[in-house]
Parts: structure tokens; sequence; C-alpha cells
């Protein structure tokens, strides 16, 4: 069991690029509604598998250099990356059956 870790621009580099495991990043926005329904999902997948998956959580309002480089477009957003590369890219809303669809399809 893991918990999501909160990154900014500063952090968001060596999270991904030293990470054993995939890694999931989730965009987000305080003012997005669409986030606010993401938002329990994510933390249901860092729950159920934080042990095979590394778990980010960045707001994009203040960390404008990792939402460049990941090329988000709209909020919410997630990434998947494996050894430091996007491998999986979703923007938009997403149901809790196919976040897990997603990040069982690289784990």
């Amino acid at each position: 069991m893991s918990s999501i870790i909160k990154v900014t621009d500063t952090e968001f580099g060596p999270e991904v690029e030293q990470a054993t495991t995939p890694v999931l990043a989730y965009f987000w926005a305080s003012w997005c509604g669409p986030c606010r329904l993401v938002s329990p999902y994510i933390d249901w997948a860092a729950s159920e598998y934080g042990d095979r998956l590394k778990v980010l959580k960045l707001e994009v309002d203040p960390n404008p250099e990792s939402v460049k480089k990941c090329g988000v477009e709209g909020v919410p957003a997630i990434r998947v990356f494996k050894d430091g590369a996007i491998v999986e890219s979703f923007e938009g809303a997403i149901t809790k059956q196919a976040l897990a669809t997603l990040i069982d399809a690289h784990l």
C-alpha cells in the first residue's frame, strides 16, 4: 500500500526518472470540476497498486514546466511513465474501471 506523492516542477523529473516501477502522474487543478470527480480514483489507485506503481499528483497552475514537458493540454490528465518515458496519455474524466484497465496495461 502506498500513498500519493505530491510534487512540484522541481521534484517531478527526479521522481519520474529515478522510479524503479511505472509512474502514474495525475495533473489537476483546484478549479477543475472533473478533477474533483477523478481524485478519489487516483487515491484508490495509489492504495490498490502502490506496491507496483508510483503515483504522483501535480497541480498544473503553479507547475507549468512539467505541464509543458508532458504535453498536458487539459485537466484532469494522466500520464504513465516507464523508464522515464511517457507510455500512456489520457485527458479528461475517467471512470474507476477505465483507470484500472489503463494501469493494468502497464504493469
